[in-house]
């Protein structure tokens, strides 16, 4: 009588996180494992740690300014000129000026350390930018609205940086500011009061 062998598999595995913090390995090809693999675990900071970013900094670096008005590095950087008493620099090697100020090719050409590097870059292109503002010593990565890498969030995090992420520093600062209503949008609304700076 012969005893049936039993053929040992070894399947890829994924380390997934989850919501709740705990992690699992999972069979990497596994539906369950791609649908918690594109869930967003990371979170960052919450509205009042965001609050105090933006009233901390002195200086914004926009990289991927763009000279294109119609582009939303534009409207940021507009309403930061006007709004704001931050000192911008504009980061875009393909142009020599935006907005009336001059462009910087990277961020290590900016005569200063910026407080916020607010990126306007496709997700691919993050992990880049975070180690551009480590090398620099910059202390706060702030990613545009509709912008998410999650990796790259969670690594620049892992050493020391503050990273924000899918989030428009415009809205946040007008939110903030009282420029806005909740979801970001103008209320039209016409006050004598004195808006923060």
């Amino acid at each position: 009588m012969t005893t049936p062998t039993t053929e040992a598999t070894t399947e890829a595995t994924t380390e997934v996180q989850l919501a709740n913090g705990l992690s699992c390995a999972l069979p990497s090809d596994s539906p369950l494992a791609k649908l918690l693999k594109s869930q967003r675990t990371w979170a960052g900071p919450d509205a009042k740690e965001r609050l105090k970013i933006l009233r901390g900094a002195k200086s914004v670096a926009i990289v991927g300014a763009s000279p294109n008005p119609a582009r939303s590095s534009s409207f940021v950087g507009t309403y930061l000129q006007q709004s704001s008493d931050y000192r911008l620099y504009f980061v875009n090697p393909n142009a020599d000026t935006i907005l009336g100020e001059k462009a910087y090719p990277d961020l290590a050409s900016l005569p200063e350390v910026p407080d916020i590097v607010d990126v306007f870059r496709k997700p691919a292109d993050i992990p880049a930018v975070i180690d551009e503002a480590l090398a620099i010593g910059a202390p706060t990565v702030w990613v545009q609205l509709g912008i998410w890498n999650q990796e790259a969030a969670e690594y620049g995090e892992s050493k020391g940086l503050t990273v924000v992420m899918d989030r428009c520093m415009k809205i946040e600062h007008a939110r903030f500011h009282g420029g806005l209503h909740l979801l970001g949008f103008d209320t039209g609304q016409i006050t004598a009061r004195k808006t923060l700076r």
